[in-house]
């Protein structure tokens, strides 16, 4: 429960921080011409908090991937666009569509059968070639990134871009789900799965940030979303030893389908247009 609870902080408060961000963006924007430095940053206040409480949702990200499945953790992480949407009905006067509507509710359903169905527990224990696996995956999605930025074709630049990003982040929760902490936790600097968590993320954040320079927030978000949902749930049922309790197959499907199709829905308010 404990975990579960986590990864519902993680939702939460990667919505939050986007829309505290957007925010804030736009009471900058407001200013008038010629304000001081010192004055726009006491007016962005709101996206320093924001990021730290985008911090906070990773940690929460980190403590539920200790214990419960990828396709769950990551779909919770994902579904943090419906806090985002409902976020910005109340806070920045944004109307959803009714199809945006129907989709925050099959994101909460499809969560609660997921979190219904899932089995809890850690990672199967994995050799060490697994972290050195992982560890040179984080070159390929680097090698995609550099792709990405030198490419002069906004549109496919975009989609590798966001193919880079979903790989990242998907590598992330992957190691965050395989990370063992030694009792002697500094040894954790000689293992490749602590490289490949920190690596796959920070490219991850560079790939996002420029794909949505270089492409429609819908797109970005919808392909990175799908990317760094499906792939690790794939790897996490397929050798990590992520299990669904006996008999809740079908609505473990339906709750995943649910949920990852209202995420891309909602995949434009991944990062509100202020």
């Amino acid at each position: 429960m404990a975990s579960l609870i986590a990864a519902l902080v993680a939702a939460i408060a990667y919505g939050a921080g986007t829309v505290l961000q957007a925010q804030s963006v736009r009471t900058m924007r407001a200013l008038p011409a010629g304000v001081t430095r010192v004055q726009r940053i006491r007016a962005g206040w709101g996206y320093g908090l924001g990021l730290l409480v985008d911090g906070l949702g990773f940690l929460a990200a980190l403590v539920a991937f200790r214990r419960l499945p990828l396709f769950l953790v990551e779909s919770a992480i994902a579904s943090s666009v419906a806090v985002t949407a409902v976020l910005s009905v109340l806070l920045l006067g944004i109307r959803l569509h009714r199809n945006e509507r129907i989709a925050v509710v099959a994101v909460a359903v499809g969560l609660a059968m997921l979190g219904a169905a899932a089995q809890d527990g850690r990672a199967i224990s994995v050799d060490g070639r697994a972290g050195w696996t992982l560890l040179a995956s984080t070159v390929f999605v680097a090698l995609a990134l550099a792709w990405g930025k030198l490419d002069a074709q906004r549109h496919r630049a975009a989609i590798v871009l966001s193919i880079a990003a979903g790989l990242g982040f998907g590598i992330l929760g992957i190691a965050a789900r395989l990370l063992v902490v030694p009792d002697h936790w500094w040894l954790l600097v000689r293992d490749p799965v602590l490289w490949s968590l920190l690596l796959g993320g920070g490219i991850a954040i560079v790939a996002y940030g420029v794909a949505l320079d270089r492409g429609r927030v819908t797109t970005v978000a919808a392909i990175t979303f799908a990317v760094e949902t499906v792939l690790p749930a794939i790897v996490g049922l397929a050798w990590l030893g992520d299990a669904v309790r006996a008999g809740l197959a079908p609505m473990a499907i339906l709750g995943f389908a649910a949920t990852l199709g209202g995420c891309l829905t909602l995949a434009g308010r991944a990062e509100p247009h202020a």
